[in-house]
């Protein structure tokens, strides 16, 4: 025996089937049956997006880690480059005061 309300399965002026209502379960009183019903129906719907919520969580983190490992690289690599320039530059410095060094000795 159909539900209370549920009406034909298909309007008969648009052709479209019903939309199902959403139910607020501490408003309404619902039996043992309708709530058991309703938790089974958020479990089954739970355990087929898991999968996808998964493997978007794995993807977001290893991207976030991906992100993290390349600043922490950038980050080394150009400390390691602002050594070397220092380096070059304290070379620069001894090479001008060898060359004030001969043109005012000769």
């Amino acid at each position: 025996m159909a539900a209370s309300g549920a009406g034909d399965p298909l309007d008969a002026k648009r052709g479209e089937a019903p939309f199902a209502q959403r139910i607020d379960p501490t408003r309404e009183k619902l039996t043992s049956e309708q709530l058991y019903s309703m938790r089974s129906a958020q479990l089954a719907q739970w355990q087929k997006v898991l999968p996808q919520r998964r493997t978007r969580n794995i993807v977001t983190g290893l991207g976030i880690g991906a992100l993290v490992l390349a600043i922490y690289g950038y980050t080394i690599y150009s400390i390691s480059q602002e050594r070397f320039l220092d380096e070059l530059e304290d070379e620069a410095k001894a090479a001008r005061a060898r060359a004030l060094a001969r043109a005012s000795g000769s």
